[in-house]
């Protein structure tokens, strides 16, 4: 199989605030715009081309079954410096507060809020790993060269 783009697409009934949610706040660009959906990119450099949707839940393309808005879903967020988005997105911005900032034994300092249709942001900074953890990564996630074990 030769896959030819792989990107998640948000079932929606808040169109209009979604998409403000993901271009002023992650630097998304609209690409195609439709009252039904919009397809939105964000080019964070070579071979980093990151790309979101968002459908109205409601719309015939939609099985009958499945018409209703998006549940149960997380998207993760990679950033270098988490506590100047917990300021920026929670304290700036007013965003609601899911789960406080904190670091996790498994290798993450971590916030959770959500966009306008309830989808859950999980914002990320990668920190090493406790030593219980850290033989369960395949590869070497961490930016420092000498990482110390989270406590």
């Amino acid at each position: 199989m030769n896959v030819q783009g792989f990107y998640p697409v948000i079932m929606s009934g808040h169109m209009e605030e979604s998409k403000d949610f993901y271009t002023r706040l992650f630097g998304f660009e609209v690409v195609f715009e439709a009252d039904w959906y919009i397809s939105l990119k964000r080019n964070a450099g070579p071979d980093k081309l990151y790309e979101l949707a968002v459908l109205s839940w409601n719309h015939e393309t939609v099985p009958a079954a499945f018409q209703r808005e998006v549940q149960g879903l997380i998207l993760n967020f990679e950033v270098d410096n988490v506590d100047a988005e917990y300021d920026r997105l929670i304290k700036q911005e007013g965003l609601p507060l899911h789960l406080d900032i904190r670091d996790e034994a498994f290798g993450q300092r971590h916030f959770i809020t959500s966009d306008p249709s309830g989808v859950l942001i999980d914002m990320i900074q990668i920190i090493p790993p406790s030593e219980a953890f850290a033989d369960n990564y395949k590869e070497d996630v961490w930016t420092d060269p000498e990482p110390k074990a989270v406590q």
